[in-house]
């Protein structure tokens, strides 16, 4: 199983990233996927997950900002993010879960920093 992310970078308040999360080893389209990330300082927390049948669901303060998606052919899941705030700071990370589960399949990470 290998979870590589990217799409990760500087952006100011206001502006929009799009991360990628190609897998391998594994069917996406058959696996609960997650979007998770880690701020300086803080724990790991959920940020949104896309459910086996396509269904996804977002913690409150994404919620309408970001989508996540997959693409079958591509064995690859996204996250696209606007209107992104400094709160939003923080390395995210493509899991192989419902949610945050620690030992959960994860990648390396992608960092993204809202700065103006």
């Amino acid at each position: 199983v290998q979870l590589v992310e990217s799409g990760g970078g500087l952006v100011q308040p206001g502006g929009s990233l799009r991360l990628s999360c190609a897998a391998s080893g594994f069917t996406v389209s058959n696996n609960d996927m997650s979007w998770v990330r880690q701020a300086p300082g803080k724990e790991l927390e959920w940020v949104a997950s896309i459910h086996s049948v396509g269904v996804p669901a977002y913690r409150e303060s994404v919620r309408g900002r970001f989508a996540v998606s997959r693409d079958n052919a591509a064995n690859s899941v996204y996250l696209q993010m606007n209107s992104l705030q400094p709160e939003d700071t923080a390395v995210y990370y493509c899991s192989k879960s419902w949610g945050v589960r620690i030992g959960a399949p994860r990648g390396q990470g992608t960092q993204v920093t809202v700065s103006s």
